[in-house]
């Protein structure tokens, strides 16, 4: 079995056992939740002002909670197995055509913040490794220790406040135009980009003082073409690495940016149905993030694989 066969079922089992864990999860936490959940479900279908005992009585019926637990939990196992999340407890809509809309808004972004990490941090990396101790070198440390230390709420609102409200470059909601991804993507993927410049630049360092580079230096091969030849490949293994090992911080910015930025993706709708106690929402949002966090580790995975064939064996 190839390396890329054997990255993709590993991760494969991987995806089976999100499923498991998300779905006992989700139904164990949210039956933890303080408050009466049906009455908060009543509340998010007919209103604060329109709720009466009655219409609880009615959604805790149609919620099953008169029933034993474990025979609610394998009613939902048993939905999830034919593909059927349910439908939304306060919209009625079906959850898997809500998802599916808010799907594409999250892969955006998430893949958006992603190439923002995977080009812009490695390429500043690259040239700080280039003239270590250089003033780009000192300032993409202190640049980068910045970004990674402040939170990502903090650094979506500096982003808001700046090109937003003081220079008015950029929108700070919506997501009709291409504009709108700007502001979101750069405060899920600064970041990242910071961190994957400092490996880039580390692993740079490394290439430019390993026996490989110097021999190629000797061959007669001048610095910049031994740079082209040598350099980028091997820091793009560390690089590629340190994001699979970092992916779950994307996944959680998501739900965070998302929701203020006002981002239509599964992030927000997370927020919105565990204030609403949605259930059948937030079950499937949950499972949803989970398994792009899995597909996203089976693209490094596979990307690894691609630029160092020492690992296809």
């Amino acid at each position: 079995m190839g390396g890329v066969a054997r990255a993709l079922l590993r991760r494969g089992v991987q995806a089976a056992l999100v499923v498991v864990l998300v779905s006992v999860l989700c139904f164990t936490l949210v039956r933890l939740l303080p408050g009466d959940q049906a009455l908060r479900v009543a509340e998010g279908r007919y209103g604060y002002d329109r709720v009466t005992a009655a219409s609880a009585d009615a959604v805790r019926a149609e919620l099953g909670q008169d029933r034993p637990a474990i025979e609610q939990f394998l009613a939902w196992v048993g939905r999830l197995a034919q593909g059927d999340l349910g439908a939304s407890l306060v919209t009625g809509e079906r959850v898997a055509a809500e998802i599916a809309y808010q799907l594409g808004h999250t892969l955006l972004l998430s893949l958006a913040a992603l190439a923002l990490a995977l080009l812009a941090g490695p390429a500043l990396g690259l040239l700080a490794g280039l003239r270590p101790g250089g003033a780009l070198d000192r300032a993409g440390m202190v640049g980068a220790a910045a970004l990674r230390a402040m939170p990502v709420f903090a650094l979506g609102i500096g982003l808001m406040v700046l090109f937003g409200v003081m220079l008015g470059w950029l929108p700070v909601a919506g997501f009709h135009d291409a504009e709108n991804i700007v502001l979101p993507a750069l405060a899920l993927g600064l970041g990242l980009a910071a961190a994957s410049a400092r490996v880039a630049r580390d692993a740079t360092v490394a290439a430019t003082n390993a026996p490989f580079f110097s021999f190629a230096l000797l061959r007669g091969l001048s610095r910049a073409q031994a740079v082209r030849q040598h350099v980028p490949r091997n820091a793009a293994v560390p690089v590629l690495a340190y994001l699979a090992v970092n992916l779950a911080l994307l996944v959680e910015g998501v739900v965070v940016v998302e929701s203020l930025f006002g981002w239509p993706g599964i992030g927000h709708a997370l927020s919105h149905a565990i204030a609403a106690r949605d259930v059948p929402m937030l079950q499937g949002t949950a499972l949803s993030l989970g398994l792009i966090f899995v597909g996203l580790n089976a693209f490094t995975d596979v990307a690894i694989l691609a630029v160092d064939p020492r690992r296809r064996g």
